[in-house]
């Protein structure tokens, strides 16, 4: 009994020793957050207090250092005070802190303008902070460097954070670790790249905000599950963000549904979306059925519109009944094609709806210069639309091979305007010079519509097959050459992929 007495008492003794100097050091610094704690508070507290805030500043010096925010503990009464003279200064300044009410402010003026001026270095007016004065609920030092310091980490430049807590601002009652970080570590895991992280969220910075296990994990699973590859998830995040926040049920499925249910196969969707994520954010009811209503209206065929839509997929958001007004009445009134004719054109190559006039009109008076009569252009145009979209640098180069080299009419060119689609030396010329060593003469379509295996068995055969139709062109991809390919019944192709083989290059 007498030995845990001795104990207790040693024990007290070197507490309240502890206990002394805690607070005889607070009362030296006036400047100290805690200089006039201890008259308030018992001297067991005050130790407490200072002892856990000494052991978390030597972590984190920078952010978890104690802040002069809060200044004196105040009674009910002198809360109120502060508060009015807080509020006061800050209708000074032309803030209106009515939503500020409930929220807990510094106690004093000085602070208070700390933090104005804070965010006032950073970029803000006083207007950005009224368009959200929560934020200056915020401690400098606790909430907004913390913050800040991350979004520089993650690639947001200092010259940007300003605009990027304008466009964002609730980003700044973020706690790093728990709501930052996993955001960030999310997006890699869909292999975005580290560099283009902070691109990605100054584009579409509410993504700091979202739950990673609702809107963002439900979008990404639902494109993979209709055969968008995992791979091309980071690039898609890269391109468009956005589709992060869209909901599946509402958004995404039924976008999916209607293209597919004009003909277009997942698999193809799939490969649109790929390359371009952005077809996800046009509207559906405002944009993409009125659209599609236009195009059939100005004669392209349903059963085209599946090929339209995978060659030209940006047509879906353009404003198209104003481009395909002006289009067809300049091809009626400076070529002379009539609207079906101009519905063929779209459906070979939709791009022709964004395609500038004066573009159109160069290739279109070279040929006119050749002696062609303007019918003869017409209907070149129509049957191979991808004419108007050559350089004509390239077309004269052709055009005196044609002449001075083969010796042919015109009219073979009018018979077969594909011509000056041909590489002139990866494939025309040398066709031709092998041609021309046998003895072979043949037409421009017989020559050129096949693929080099095909062209061979022909020359080896010295025979002139029943010749197949024209190829069909589609704007920045292959061309589908019929009769280039001998297929067995097993190796039939579906009816995918031979649309897939068909569309552009995407």
């Amino acid at each position: 009994m007498l030995t845990r007495r001795k104990i207790l008492n040693l024990f007290s003794t070197q507490f309240a020793s502890h206990q002394f100097n805690a607070v005889s050091k607070l009362s030296r610094v006036p400047s100290h957050p805690y200089s006039e704690i201890h008259k308030t508070l018992n001297p067991f507290r005050v130790f407490l207090l200072c002892a856990w805030n000494s052991t978390q500043a030597s972590k984190f010096p920078e952010y978890e250092m104690p802040s002069v925010t809060w200044g004196v503990i105040q009674g009910r009464k002198e809360k109120l005070v502060s508060r009015v003279i807080v509020f006061d200064f800050l209708r000074g300044l032309g803030i209106v802190p009515n939503e500020l009410q409930d929220l807990e402010l510094p106690s004093t003026v000085e602070v208070m303008r700390e933090r104005v001026e804070f965010l006032q270095k950073l970029g803000l007016t006083i207007d950005d902070i009224n368009d959200y004065p929560l934020m200056l609920g915020c401690s400098v030092r606790k909430n907004i460097i913390p913050v800040l310091g991350y979004l520089e980490k993650i690639g947001i430049s200092r010259s940007k954070l300003g605009g990027f807590i304008k466009s964002y601002p609730q980003v700044l009652h973020a706690s790093v670790i728990v709501e930052l970080v996993p955001v960030v570590k999310f997006l890699r895991g869909l292999d975005v790249e580290r560099e283009d992280i902070g691109y990605v969220l100054q584009k579409y910075p509410e993504l700091l905000g979202f739950k990673l296990e609702g809107t963002m994990s439900t979008s990404v699973a639902y494109l993979v599950s209709i055969g968008v590859n995992p791979r091309d998830i980071g690039p898609m995040v890269t391109q468009y963000p956005y589709f992060l926040g869209m909901r599946v049920g509402t958004v995404i499925k039924p976008f999916i549904d209607y293209l597919v249910s004009l003909g277009l196969p997942k698999k193809i969707l799939a490969k649109m979306l790929e390359k371009r994520s952005y077809l996800l954010g046009y509207d559906l009811e405002e944009t993409i059925k009125p659209n599609v209503d236009c195009l059939i209206s100005f004669g392209i065929g349903r059963e085209c519109l599946p090929s339209v839509i995978a060659q030209y997929p940006q047509i879906l958001g353009l404003p198209l009944k104003a481009k395909l007004s002006s289009q067809q009445y300049f091809f009626s009134l400076k070529l002379k094609i009539d609207p079906e004719g101009f519905a063929r054109v779209v459906e070979k190559m939709p791009q022709v709806v964004s395609l500038h006039q004066n573009v159109i009109m160069k290739p279109v008076e070279f040929l006119l210069g050749r002696a062609i009569a303007l019918h003869d252009v017409a209907s070149m145009v129509v049957k191979c639309p991808q004419l108007v979209a050559l350089r004509v640098e390239l077309m004269k180069n052709s055009f005196y091979f044609f002449k001075s080299e083969m010796g042919r009419p015109l009219k073979e060119l009018v018979e077969f305007p594909e011509y000056f689609t041909y590489s002139l030396e990866s494939r025309v010329k040398p066709r031709y010079q092998r041609l021309k060593s046998k003895g072979i003469r043949c037409s421009l379509n017989w020559m050129l519509n096949c693929s080099d295996q095909r062209f061979e068995e022909r020359l080896q055969g010295n025979y002139i097959e029943t010749e197949s139709t024209g190829p069909t062109f589609l704007m920045g991809g292959k061309l589908n050459l019929p009769g280039n390919a001998i297929l067995s019944d097993e190796e039939e192709e579906s009816d995918d992929e031979v649309l897939y083989r068909r569309t552009v290059s995407l």
